[in-house]
Parts: C-alpha cells; structure tokens; sequence
C-alpha cells in the first residue's frame, strides 16, 4: 500500500491513492482554508469506514439490510504527547437485529485492519530525504 501527500501551500496538503485524489487542510481558526478534511478527522475516517465495510459484509452475509448501515466515530484529543484516544464506534443498522446478529455485527467489526493496527500499534520508520542538486564541474 501506498500514499503519496504533497504541500499545495499554506496549510493543505495533496493525498493521492492509486486514481484517487483529495485535500487535507485545517480549520479557518488553525490557520487553514477548511477545504478539506485534518488529519484526525482523516484517522477517524479510516477507522470508521473501515468498521463499516466489514459491518456490511456481516450484514450481507447474513441476508440483512446494509442500506442505511451509518457508523459515528468519536475520540478526544489528548496532550503530552499530543495523541487521540478514547476512541468510540457506534455502528446503526435499518435492519431489526437480534442480539445474536448485534454480537456477529460487532465480531465482525474487531476483524477491521484499521481497528486491529490501533490495538497493535505498528512501527514507523521515519527517514528525511536530501534535496536533488545538479553536480557541477563534471
């Protein structure tokens, strides 16, 4: 897997993935344009939508409705360090469950790649590149 993300100016930054391309900015009291989404809200949407394709293929699975399936992601900001924890799913289904499909919708939620990489934080690796110089005299 692979993201690229490149300054547009002033606060906002290019994310593209394979075809796909859209804006990360901040909000207009943090300096940004608020065009686009920050960063955490961009965390949370990954962890949400994640969570709901695999509620949906429960769903789907199990010949129930996935129409009107909506899933609200919430979490605190916290400091020292500056993180998001606390981190609440709530997942609402147009289909009447029983407790038992309420407990697979769930199951099948803890099975999401994003849920999972929170519970089992991943090793960053960060490397700076050096700037491209024409050599001179050669």
């Amino acid at each position: 897997m692979e993201v690229t993300v490149e300054h547009l100016g002033a606060l906002q930054f290019e994310i593209k993935a394979r075809q796909h391309t859209f804006v990360s900015d901040q909000p207009i009291e943090n300096g940004g344009h608020d065009e686009g989404m920050t960063p955490p809200e961009l965390l949370l949407a990954s962890l949400g939508s994640c969570v709901g394709f695999y509620a949906a293929q429960y769903l789907r699975k199990h010949k129930l409705s996935m129409e009107g399936t909506r899933v609200r992601v919430t979490a605190d900001k916290l400091k020292d360090p500056a993180r998001i924890d606390n981190f609440r799913i709530a997942i609402e289904t147009s289909a009447a469950l029983t407790d038992q499909h309420r407990d697979g919708v769930e199951a099948a939620a803890h099975h999401c790649l994003i849920h999972n990489t929170l519970l089992h934080p991943p090793q960053i690796t960060i490397e700076i590149g050096r700037p491209v110089t024409a050599e001179v005299g050669h």
